[in-house]
């Protein structure tokens, strides 16, 4: 498609030929740091995946945004399956609770947020990074209202003997794939591209994940652009690769409901 490719090759071309380019042909530092300052900063913790702080970011990414996934996939698939499928004479009113949490703005409740894990001691921790956000409204919303199988199903398996929780497990799991690629994927993404929540609560440098670890490029010392092109093209690599895996499912989630 001509006109994509026209559209795609200037700004992937600006990503691709700063990060290329020769040092000999690198523009000039917008503020010169001081003496030793940059090349101390640049060589400490090289070498070991571990202790490199760009490394050990992309370690810590992969591990909040698959755990923030699989735990996000659990607990709103749980919640929308019982709300949806399972008789309770509140659910309807518990439901609207949980969608009205969709109206209250990410910023009335960052402080209180920040406060609460303060006080439990999870600053610089993986328990503060991924706990307050395992429990997303939309994923809910969409497991309530997507699952996309009949309720024959549900009530065969009942007949059979199984209860509610190995019917999730053998009934609901599997007819829902769809659903679950498509949550998970935008879950996963939006864990991965997370920034001021990390930013605020991984405090130490251990604790950072690849967007913080980003923003340090840039400082008002020194400005890295070529080390910043290339960290921004291999960070984008792991989005690439769950979207090619998942997005068979993603499409006939979109496209179609029912049993496979």
């Amino acid at each position: 498609m001509p006109g994509l490719r026209r559209v795609l090759q200037p700004p992937l071309g600006r990503l691709r030929l700063p990060a290329l380019r020769p040092s000999a042909a690198r523009p000039p530092l917008l503020h010169r740091p001081r003496s030793g300052a940059e090349p101390r900063a640049r060589q400490r913790g090289r070498g070991d995946p571990l202790t490199d702080p760009f490394a050990r970011s992309l370690l810590n990414s992969a591990l909040i945004a698959v755990t923030t996934t699989l735990g996000t996939l659990l607990l709103a698939s749980l919640a929308g399956y019982g709300l949806a499928r399972i008789p309770y004479r509140h659910a309807t009113k518990v439901f609207y609770a949980v969608l009205g949490t969709l109206m209250v703005p990410a910023a009335v409740t960052f402080v209180p947020s920040f406060v609460l894990v303060s006080s439990l001691g999870w600053i610089s921790t993986y328990r503060g990074l991924i706990v307050p956000t395992l429990f997303p409204a939309f994923a809910c919303f969409v497991f309530r209202h997507f699952l996309g199988f009949p309720g024959e199903l549900e009530d065969a398996a009942q007949g059979d003997g199984l209860g509610y929780w190995r019917t999730y497990w053998l009934i609901v799991v599997p007819n829902a794939r769809p659903v679950f690629a498509a949550v998970g994927t935008i879950v996963f993404i939006g864990a991965w591209n997370s920034f001021l929540w990390p930013l605020v609560i991984g405090q130490d440098r251990d604790a950072w994940t690849v967007q913080v670890a980003l923003s340090s490029f840039t400082t008002s010392q020194v400005v890295r652009l070529h080390e910043l092109f290339v960290a921004a093209a291999v960070s984008i690599l792991p989005l690439l690769v769950v979207f090619l895996c998942f997005q068979r499912w993603i499409v006939a989630g979109v496209e179609r409901s029912g049993i496979d």
